[in-house]
């Protein structure tokens, strides 16, 4: 019989045994593509039991039993936004920004960018101060998509109010163009801007799902940090629904622990962990590089 997993307290209120674990993973995978590691399972205990004490269950296993049962049930979304992770910050991964600029600076008409894991909003506001900064006005023609599998951080990042710390290391004169102070009962906190706000659609989308509702191509897609909850083949399926979405010169913007050069050959490298599309040669020349290194073996 399995046991359930030890907490450092040796105290469980639910059990949770490898089996409900396994149970887990094989149902996020299946709803988020996310691949939930063996060191995971303390972290599974700790959001799911939260669950299970919002919806009166009282076991791992009917819980899970209801969500196989019911697979429209609303609860499958809170089970999602549980085990989802949104580690972000404002202008995280810095180095792309100055790119961002310089790409957008070059360009004519309307822009359009779509940031694929915008968390509770701080990377998308952070490109659309980019834009403005750029562009030296704050209502640029600029459409800025962000979609996240996560309603519950959707809902924070549309409302654009954050506590003053997450805003410390940006500038004084970023943090006075773009943020308004709260007074009073709001003393602590910022609001982002409404002109800055108006710039961004927050939309909920799944990666994983067949058909995106987005139309049209875009000069630049920021995909940073989601795809190391991918296992490699769903990361190919999401670049390769990438292509089709991003202009013949636009930018896909990566996190910096992810490498796409190992998973697709539509893109190929262009910097620090940004790519552009892979031309034909591109892919001819990196199919003979690699049918070189087979003969070598």
């Amino acid at each position: 019989m399995a046991k359930p997993a030890e907490r450092s307290d040796g105290e469980k209120e639910f059990d949770f045994t490898h089996h409900d674990f396994d149970r887990v993973r094989g149902l996020i995978y299946q709803r988020a593509g996310i691949s939930l590691s063996d060191s995971k399972q303390e972290m599974v205990y700790s959001r799911l039991a939260r669950r299970l004490r919002a919806t009166g269950i009282s076991s791992f296993s009917v819980y899970l039993n209801m969500l196989e049962r019911e697979t429209n049930s609303n609860e499958w979304e809170s089970f999602t936004n549980a085990l989802t992770t949104n580690l972000t910050s404002f202008f995280r991964e810095e180095h792309h920004f100055p790119i961002l600029a310089e790409h957008i600076k070059k360009k004519s008409g309307p822009l359009r960018i779509w940031c694929s894991a915008s968390s509770t909003g701080e990377e998308p506001y952070s490109i659309a101060i980019c834009v403005c900064e750029a562009l030296g006005t704050l209502k640029p023609n600029v459409e800025i998509i962000a979609t996240d599998i996560d309603t519950n951080v959707l809902s924070v990042a549309a409302r654009g109010v954050y506590n003053i710390d997450r805003i410390e290391k940006l500038p004084n004169d970023i943090v006075r163009k773009y943020f308004l102070k709260g007074r009073g009962k709001n003393e602590g906190s910022v609001l982002v801007r409404p002109e800055l706000r108006g710039l961004i659609n927050f939309e909920a989308l799944n990666l994983l799902d067949d058909r995106w509702f987005l139309n049209g191509e875009f000069d630049a897609i920021f995909c940073r940090n989601v795809m190391i909850y991918f296992d490699k083949p769903t990361q190919a399926n999401i670049l390769k629904k990438f292509v089709p979405l991003l202009k013949p010169d636009g930018l896909l913007f990566a996190g910096h622990s992810e490498n796409f050069l190992y998973v697709s050959d539509d893109f190929k490298l262009r910097g620090k962990t940004v790519y552009v599309l892979a031309s034909q040669e591109d892919k001819r020349k990196k199919l003979s590089s690699h049918d070189l290194k087979k003969g070598d073996l």
